[in-house]
C-alpha cells in the first residue's frame, strides 16, 4: 500500500514536528467521537516512542463506551484554571479551530507551534503545519500512515485505538469512505492482535436501556418533506434526562432516516442546554452536505457534515431543510 509522494513528504514533516519539541498538548474536537479520541490515543503512543511528554485535553466530557482506549483515563477535561506545560500542540480530527473550544485560545495564548492533522475537506488550515487529506476515511488512517514511516510497530493498545477510529468513521466498513487502503489497514491491525468481533460488538451492536428509550423517542418524531427526499428528527434538551441517556447515545440515530429508500438527506437536530441547535446532516450523495453546512458556519464531508444554528428549533429546522431542498433541485 503506497503513499503518494507529496503526502508522504507532508507526513515526514509531521514526524519531524513530533521529534522537534519536548512536551506536547494533544487535542481533538469537542464532543469527541471514536475517531477523535482514537487519534489522540494513537498519537500519544507515537509521541511516547520518541520519549516525549504528552498531555491530552478535550473541551467536553468523553464517551464512556471508549473507556478501554489507551490513555482514556488520563485525558483532561478543559477547565480555565488548568496549569499545563507544553512546547507544541497537535490538533486531530478537527475541521475548524472553534471546535477545539477554549483549548484553542490556550494554544494561541502560549504562541506555540501547532500541527493540524485532519481529514475534513472543509478544514482551511489553522495550524502552523497543516496536513489535510479529505480522501482519508478517518484521521486515524493518517496517524497510521505516519507510524508506517517510522521504525515503530504499533503495540496492541495502539492498534486497538487505530482500529476503533477506522471502525466508527466508516460505520463498520459500510460507508462510501471504505476504500482498499482502509481494508488493508484493518487487515494489518487484525494481524497485530485486534479482535474485530469484540470491538464491533461493543461499538456497533450493544446499547444501554437509556439509548433504547432515546431511540424510541426519536423515531416517534421523524418527519419527512412532502416528497420524502428529506427526513429529520429533533432531540430536545430534556430528552436525555427523561430517557436516562447520555450525549453519545445520539450517535447513529440519523442513519435510521437515511436508510429509508426514498430519502436522500437525513438530519438530526439536537437542542443544547444553551439553546443552540446542533444539526448533524447525512447524504446519500446527491447533495454535498458539507457545502450546505458551511453556509451555516459549519462543515464536514460531502456525505456527512454538521453546523450550529442559533434560532429556535422550529426556525432552525425550516431554514436548514429549505437550504437542502434547494440543493436537491
Amino acid at each position: 500500500m503506497s503513499i503518494a509522494a507529496n503526502y508522504e513528504a507532508q507526513l515526514k514533516e509531521a514526524i519531524a514536528f513530533l521529534q522537534g519539541y519536548s512536551s506536547y498538548l494533544v487535542v481533538a474536537h469537542e464532543n469527541p467521537d471514536g475517531d477523535a479520541i482514537s487519534s489522540c490515543a494513537a498519537m500519544s503512543w507515537l509521541l511516547e516512542q520518541y520519549g516525549k511528554s504528552v498531555t491530552i485535553v478535550n473541551q467536553s466530557e468523553l464517551p464512556g463506551r471508549l473507556s478501554y482506549l489507551y490513555h482514556y483515563d488520563d485525558i483532561i477535561q478543559y477547565q480555565s484554571d488548568l496549569e499545563l506545560q507544553f512546547d507544541a500542540a497537535i490538533a486531530l480530527d478537527c475541521a475548524d479551530a472553534s471546535r477545539l473550544g477554549d483549548v484553542f485560545a490556550l494554544i494561541q495564548e502560549r504562541n506555540v507551534p501547532l500541527l493540524n492533522l485532519d481529514h475534513h475537506a472543509s478544514n482551511h488550515g489553522f495550524g502552523t503545519l497543516n496536513i489535510i487529506r479529505p480522501n482519508a476515511a478517518a484521521t486515524v488512517e493518517m496517524v497510521y500512515d505516519m507510524i508506517k514511516l517510522t521504525p515503530h510497530t504499533p503495540n496492541l493498545e495502539c492498534a486497538k485505538a487505530l482500529y476503533t477510529g477506522l471502525l466508527t468513521d466508516t460505520g463498520g466498513f459500510r460507508y462510501s469512505n471504505t476504500s482498499p487502503s482502509v481494508m488493508a489497514m484493518a487487515s494489518d491491525l487484525l494481524a497485530l492482535g485486534v479482535s474485530a468481533y469484540e470491538l464491533a460488538d461493543h461499538l456497533l451492536e450493544k446499547m444501554t436501556m437509556g439509548k433504547l428509550k432515546l431511540l424510541q423517542t426519536a423515531l416517534s418524531r421523524i418527519t419527512f418533506h412532502e416528497d420524502q427526499t428529506i427526513g429529520w428528527v429533533t432531540i430536545m434538551k430534556d430528552d436525555l434526562a427523561n430517557c436516562g441517556a447520555v450525549s453519545e447515545d445520539i450517535e447513529g440515530i440519523v442513519n435510521y432516516i437515511l436508510n429509508v429508500e426514498e430519502v436522500e438527506v437525513g438530519i438530526l437536530f439536537k437542542e443544547s442546554d444553551s439553546g443552540v441547535i446542533k444539526a448533524s446532516i447525512r447524504s446519500k450523495g446527491k447533495v454535498n452536505v458539507s457545502e450546505v453546512a458551511q453556509s451555516f458556519g459549519g462543515g464536514g464531508h460531502v456525505r456527512a457534515a454538521g453546523c450550529r444554528l442559533t434560532t429556535n428549533m422550529e426556525e432552525s429546522v425550516n431554514s436548514l431543510v429549505e437550504a437542502i431542498r434547494k440543493a436537491l433541485t
